[in-house]
């Protein structure tokens, strides 16, 4: 399932900001940008009623909070995300099959109870701020490709849309899974754009042409001095 096959819709961009007059204004100074993710910063501070703006904006809301609890707790949290009518949400890969699955029966069940559409449940894999040595840290033996496949495999038994990974485990991901099951694809960073904290980036046309379904953009467009201006020049480079 894709939400449109429009190039403007494969770019979320990510409102990593602090409070809701930012975020809104950012959704307004983009006209033509479609998906608009809230992660936890921006969600813990001003929470779901924030949700129901920026759908009354005309906009799409992936959802980033990486879900990782115990499987009934995380199926309530995907059941109340159906209820505000995300278009895509994460949950962590690592968090198991039972969870995950527990998670697609409560999308699944959710929408046909409120008859809201069912979203797209996205498995972060492996975070874009961690290599080899990270995992290493962390008790994790395999390297930051093989944790990527074998949380995808995992993703994709369990009944998830795609996973989340890195623009470098793109190809690992298409050749296994074939092209029915989506990539969405953070640590973007046009070649004009600083890297930051991000590790295993990769500009955008060369995210789209290995197979990246959505790109998920942000400090390169809303800490430009004209977002547009930005937004418009990704656009330009992918077209």
């Amino acid at each position: 399932m894709i939400i449109n096959n429009t190039i403007a819709a494969r770019i979320i961009v990510a409102l990593d900001v602090n409070d809701r007059e930012t975020a809104l204004s950012l959704i307004r100074e983009l006209p033509e940008a479609e998906v608009f993710k809230i992660g936890m910063r921006l969600f813990t501070a001003e929470g779901p009623d924030l949700l129901k703006e920026v759908l009354q904006l005309g906009k799409k809301v992936f959802l980033d909070l990486k879900f990782h609890d115990i499987p009934n707790q995380v199926a309530g949290a995907v059941t109340m995300a159906v209820r505000h009518e995300v278009t895509m949400l994460t949950l962590h890969a690592s968090g198991g099959s039972e969870m995950l699955k527990k998670a697609a029966e409560a999308a699944q069940e959710a929408a046909a109870a409120t008859g809201k559409p069912q979203p797209l449940l996205l498995a972060v894999t492996v975070l874009t701020s961690l290599k080899d040595a990270q995992l290493d840290e962390i008790g994790m033996e395999a390297d930051a490709a093989g944790q990527v496949l074998r949380l995808a495999d995992l993703a994709r038994a369990a009944g998830m849309n795609g996973v989340v990974c890195s623009p470098q485990e793109i190809e690992l991901i298409r050749s296994r899974h074939g092209h029915d099951f989506l990539v969405v694809t953070p640590g973007i960073r046009p070649a004009w754009a600083a890297a930051n904290d991000q590790k295993r980036i990769m500009t955008p046309v060369q995210a789209v042409t290995l197979g990246a379904n959505y790109l998920v953009i942000g400090r390169p467009i809303i800490a430009s001095p004209s977002p547009q201006r930005a937004f418009q020049k990704i656009l330009e480079e992918l077209a």
